[in-house]
């Protein structure tokens, strides 16, 4: 990047919360060529919280592109480079030089930038997911005749598919079949340590692919081709995946857990929210549901235990004065947790909207940074799809999470006579080396307290 001056600006990751050191390339929404307009979006940014779409700082045309998808970049790093207009009057030369699709190195050393400089195309359009390159082995077909349609070029499954149902015969290379060929290809690129972008001759397997020391993020790309015909699927990890996991390993292994549950009568509630329900639908144009009235009653508990609202910091416990509800917001593909902040200040109407509003978000990936940021206390619905028991994992670096299970009919005893009543469980974990058993009883008990004493005359505002 010394030459960034002559072929244009580096734009960098740019600094979006005080806790973020970096972020990774999701998804680059500009090619090398494209003219950017200022504040156009470029690419897709992943952080540990949320992912944000990265609008460009400076006007001009892109030309080219530092860091690959997947790629973890800095604060502060660039990922692509500008020429803005005053720089237009360069060298021609040296502008079509730039344009070139960039491969961003990582680990493979010289030798890797040498395979990578004979490999024909470098970028998205020279990597192969594990389905193209069995498919493209089977049917002895070269991939560098195939025209890639995916993003950045990149050869997709179909596109395979579509080349041999053209009936274009098997590729020959230099003479050889390509089957040859690529077993030959595959022997160099083990001894030399790199990347393997050509199909190997036997069957993929997990452990075939990445052949350097320090492999590449894998790329977002999930292909349907079983493997050796045992109905086995490679699924790329997506780097909002990897950071789950990360997260959660961090949360079991530096977090002591320990879990407690309790039972609820929630007949009351039932009848007070079906009491309310259509008025409420028809005032705020929204539904209101359980989790509002237990979010109200799970903040009335913290407040009389504040030690729930806190983290461990080493040598201290910091109690935290704001109470954020964090929500756990399932989707098809991932996990995330927006937060109510101060919801202490909210009646169960606000808490109804500012779940709906999250949820909304979440599932349409439109979630900022700042929805994210400052939870204390993790609440999760698991009751929605029929759950009654859970062990929830700690939403690091919280002291705390609390999952509310589904409400079930049950016979219950009252007063030496069994009646039906409508009976929920409430599933708390806990870093035991803040919290003891004995305050986390009373926590709950206080919860269920609160559970317990809403009536047909309880006010929503």
């Amino acid at each position: 990047m010394n030459d960034q001056a002559t072929k244009g600006t580096g734009v960098k990751v740019p600094h979006l919360a005080e806790s973020l050191v970096s972020a990774t390339i999701g998804k680059w929404l500009k090619q090398p060529g494209d003219y950017i307009e200022q504040y156009d979006v470029l690419c897709e940014l992943i952080t540990d919280k949320v992912t944000v779409e990265m609008p460009s700082p400076i006007e001009g045309r892109l030309i080219k592109l530092l860091a690959e998808e997947g790629y973890t970049a800095a604060v502060g790093e660039d990922i692509c480079l500008i020429e803005e207009p005053h720089q237009a009057a360069g060298s021609t030369a040296e502008a079509a030089e730039a344009i070139s699709q960039p491969q961003r190195a990582q680990g493979g050393g010289q030798a890797r930038r040498e395979a990578q400089a004979a490999g024909g195309e470098a970028g998205m359009s020279g990597r192969y997911s594990p389905a193209v390159l069995k498919l493209a082995a089977e049917h002895g077909i070269a991939l560098s005749e195939v025209k890639g349609t995916g993003l950045g070029g990149r050869i997709t499954r179909k596109d395979v598919e579509a080349y041999v149902a053209s009936g274009k015969p098997a590729a020959v290379e230099g003479g050889k079949p390509v089957a040859a060929v690529n077993a030959e290809a595959a022997a160099e690129a083990a001894t030399a340590g790199v990347f393997l972008s050509v199909p190997p001759k036997g069957p993929v397997r997990s452990t075939g692919i990445h052949l350097s020391e320090n492999p590449p993020l894998p790329k977002i790309e999930v292909e349907g081709q079983p493997l050796d015909g045992r109905g086995e699927y490679l699924i790329d990890v997506t780097p909002i995946r990897n950071t789950i996991a990360s997260r959660m390993r961090q949360s079991v292994t530096e977090i002591p857990h320990a879990w407690t549950m309790i039972e609820v009568d929630v007949t009351n509630l039932v009848l007070l929210r079906n009491k309310v329900k259509g008025e409420f639908m028809k005032q705020e144009g929204i539904n209101i549901t359980y989790l509002a009235f237990l979010l109200k009653a799970v903040v009335g508990a913290i407040k009389d235990y504040p030690i729930m609202n806190s983290v461990w910091a080493v040598d201290k416990i910091i109690v935290k004065r704001d109470i954020n509800l964090a929500l756990a917001v399932g989707t098809e593909d991932f996990v995330v947790t927006p937060v109510i902040q101060k919801a202490d200040q909210m009646n169960i109407a606000g808490l109804a909207r500012e779940i709906d509003s999250l949820t909304r978000k979440a599932r349409a990936g439109k979630l900022t940074l700042s929805d994210m940021q400052g939870g204390t206390f993790t609440v999760n619905n698991t009751g929605s799809f029929g759950s009654i028991l859970s062990y929830p994992i700690i939403n690091y670096p919280q002291a705390a999470i609390l999952t509310f299970e589904s409400i079930v009919k049950k016979p219950v005893v009252i007063q030496d006579m069994i009646a039906v009543r409508s009976m929920v469980n409430l599933c708390l974990s806990l870093d035991h080396r803040i919290l003891d058993g004995v305050i986390c009883g009373r926590f709950l008990q206080r919860v269920k307290e609160n559970l317990e004493a809403y009536n047909q005359d309880t006010k929503l505002y």
